[in-house]
């Protein structure tokens, strides 16, 4: 690690966190003098090794930035997964990435199928059948349904539903509906963000989406774990560590579903706790309507995280980029795909769903009163105010990325780990 002293935290999909990690945080906290705690949740990694280089490239410029201060570093480890062929800027691209450029079909890697079992244990026939009908892409409609059919089944598990953003918010539609129509919407939009502008001919080959909406499958799987390793797990223990080390600050950063972990990690905060002094969002995968009081489209609703924003003992720092295309592409398509007939890519996708289904890390956090909006300079020249929602447009530098996630995991940045830095006020 490129930070001392350093603790993971290792959390299964129920929230229970490894006792002895645990233990380790809680009786060296106080000890080591720390004042200052950076705790940090990563998104769809798959496995601790790629969690760990995030929190090794990512920490190391802080020491810098803030000498005097007594810092101590908190690495998040919870399963979740992502598929491997996706670029990662920065980061060392793997086998699987560079041989699926050479495929003219979305067939799944050995990683990404090794990462799908682990996400869906115990259904591993039909994942065999999705590869191969990924790899085959039986001609007409049949075929496409019958695949949305298996997508369904994987999460038909017993599973309990995700805790919602909004208290309307349940199960994307794009997984209940007509998968032919899913999949020529998710072939659509992933011909735009392919064509860098060019003029695009004929019609996008469904098949070409199919790939997406088992993605789309694997993320609500993530959507639900954040949410409980969060409210179960870290925010109790949050309560622990500040028995156990009153003086210590916490500082919240979560990338993607890490964005939501911590989030709701305020939910499960037990009453009187005060320690948490900032919260930072990096292209925080989940609704802009999360902490609202009332929704624009249905005032008489709120976002589950409602006025949650209050337990931060300091600002709530939301960082967003239009470069985001799995928010600001997939993530409102996804949300609420009612079969719409319309070709739709790109940022158009938003604009005929309209801001109903927007996530964080694309425009920010959405219907909170007094939330202040600044550009990614304006927040590091000191005009971060003391506390409340903090909108930060990232798009300085969180811009890089291929498709179809686009600059989603483009964070790696000193300019953002200034940010965290000024957010929590650390000297």
């Amino acid at each position: 690690m490129s930070v001392a002293p350093y603790w993971e935290l290792t959390f299964d999909a129920d929230g229970d966190v490894d006792g002895p990690e645990r233990d380790r945080l809680l009786a060296q906290a106080a000890d080591r003098g720390v004042r200052d705690l950076i705790v940090f949740s990563h998104g769809w990694n798959n496995d601790r090794s790629g969690a760990t280089a995030l929190y090794r490239r990512f920490f190391a410029p802080v020491p810098g930035l803030a000498p005097k201060a007594r810092l101590g570093y908190v690495g998040v480890v919870w399963p979740s997964m992502r598929f491997s062929d996706e670029p990662i800027p920065d980061f060392p691209r793997s086998v699987a990435a560079v041989e699926a450029e050479a495929r003219p079909r979305p067939a799944l890697d050995k990683d990404t199928r090794r990462a799908l079992l682990e996400a869906f244990p115990g259904r591993t026939t039909v994942l065999d059948q999705l590869a191969r009908m990924l790899d085959e892409r039986p001609d007409g409609t049949a075929g496409l349904a019958e695949f949305g059919r298996l997508v369904r089944l994987l999460l038909d598990d017993g599973a309990p539903e995700p805790v919602a953003d909004t208290d309307e918010d349940g199960e994307p539609a794009v997984f209940g509906g007509d998968p032919v129509a899913a999949c020529e919407q998710f072939a659509g939009a992933l011909a735009a963000l392919d064509s860098s502008g060019a003029p695009q001919f004929g019609i996008p080959n469904p098949w070409e989406g199919a790939k997406e909406l088992l993605r789309q499958a694997t993320y609500y799987r993530m959507k639900r774990r954040a949410g409980t390793v969060g409210e179960r797990g870290l925010g109790p223990l949050l309560g622990r560590l500040a028995q156990a080390a009153p003086g210590v600050r916490v500082h919240l950063v979560g990338h993607s579903f890490g964005g939501r972990l911590v989030a709701f990690a305020l939910r499960g905060l037990p009453g009187g706790v005060d320690t948490v002094k900032s919260v930072t969002l990096l292209q925080g995968a989940f609704s802009h309507y999360a902490f609202a009081a009332r929704l624009p489209h249905a005032p008489d609703r709120s976002g589950m995280l409602k006025d949650l924003q209050r337990r931060v003992d300091g600002p709530l720092v939301c960082c967003y980029s239009h470069f985001d295309a799995a928010l600001g592409t997939f993530y409102p398509l996804a949300s609420r795909l009612a079969g719409d007939d319309r070709s739709c890519a790109g940022n158009e996708i938003a604009a005929v769903l309209g801001p109903r289904w927007g996530a964080l890390g694309h425009d920010g956090v959405q219907a909170v009163q007094g939330t202040v909006r600044l550009d990614l300079a304006a927040a590091l020249d000191g005009r971060l105010p003391a506390s409340g929602c903090v909108n930060v447009d990232a798009a300085a530098v969180v811009r890089r990325g291929g498709a179809p996630t686009g600059a989603h995991s483009d964070i790696v940045h000193p300019e953002l780990a200034r940010l965290v830095v000024a957010a929590g006020r650390i000297a």
